[in-house]
């Protein structure tokens, strides 16, 4: 497995699990799957309900733990820094871990920002007391990251988007790299435009195939190997024991220049997830139960 290095010198894979979505009794079955397959970082939130069966899994597999990156997300209900400590304890305490490898902030919270903030203080504790190795956020638009970056002292290791070949988000990729913030791609092969009202979907667009018939390979692998040329880290998600050991067959080929820029050209510029702005206490707010 390939790995990066975040802001603070600490490596991550560059290829996890996301399991948004799945259910927690499927849960362990796929994250078993997958670090047979040979993954080692796995990609949870407070939000999904399955860290307990992440943990339950990592702890079952007879790996060391040192040897696997864990990942979770902090959620919008326990923003503020003593709600954020707390939430750090509950996700913890699921997972059955001491220590978070990459904890971040679930969402921006625009119109109430300054519990964003206080949030992030939250993790930039965490860090400093040695419970985390790296923090960061999710689904934060350049003008959240520039708020951010102006009231706290930590810039956050990742900015974990929404990024495949038709919703690119080019223009925040380009400020976090600009600051040394990791883009990581959320749905990175276009799952969503596949369970979304969309017009399209990635896995059986023709430039997309066309690209993967001539490396004998699947839409899927020409997407991700897409990512990780262009330096963004990927947690594709699956359930499917055979999907998830395909998803991570994407080292032994290489994509040239004209294929990255055919893909490159898919842009719509249509969001598959919901507008940052839109999201607030009132309508997303949800109780995030005690370990």
């Amino acid at each position: 497995m390939n790995t990066l290095t975040l802001n603070n010198g600490v490596a991550i894979p560059a290829l996890g699990l996301g399991v948004f979505q799945t259910p927690p009794e499927e849960t362990t079955t796929a994250v078993t799957a997958a670090l047979q397959a040979g993954y080692r970082h796995i990609d949870t939130a407070a939000a999904y309900g399955n860290e307990r069966e992440v943990g339950a899994a990592i702890r079952d597999s007879g790996i060391d733990r040192s040897e696997i990156f864990i990942e979770t997300k902090i959620w919008i209900s326990d923003y503020g820094y003593e709600e954020t400590l707390h939430a750090f304890d509950k996700s913890a305490g699921k997972l059955g871990v001491d220590q978070i490898d990459l904890l971040i902030l679930h969402q921006a919270l625009p119109s109430a920002f300054d519990k964003t903030i206080d949030a992030y203080k939250a993790l930039e504790q965490l860090l400093a007391d040695g419970k985390v190795r790296a923090i960061g956020v999710s689904n934060f638009m350049t003008s959240h990251l520039e708020q951010l970056l102006a009231a706290t002292s930590v810039v956050p290791a990742v900015n974990q988007i929404e990024v495949h070949p038709y919703f690119q988000q080019r223009e925040v990729e380009a400020f976090g790299t600009e600051h040394g913030i990791l883009t990581q791609a959320w749905s990175p092969i276009g799952g969503i435009t596949s369970y979304r009202d969309s017009e399209k979907r990635s896995f059986d667009d023709p430039v997309i195939v066309g690209i993967g018939e001539e490396h004998g390979k699947s839409a899927a692998q020409v997407m991700l190997r897409w990512h990780l040329q262009e330096g963004r880290q990927v947690i594709p998600k699956s359930t499917k024991a055979a999907r998830i050991a395909e998803n991570i067959d994407v080292f032994d080929f290489e994509l040239t220049a004209d294929e990255l820029t055919a893909l490159d050209a898919l842009e719509t510029g249509t969001r598959g997830g919901p507008e940052p702005e839109d999201i607030t206490l009132e309508t997303f707010g949800r109780e995030i139960p005690e370990a």
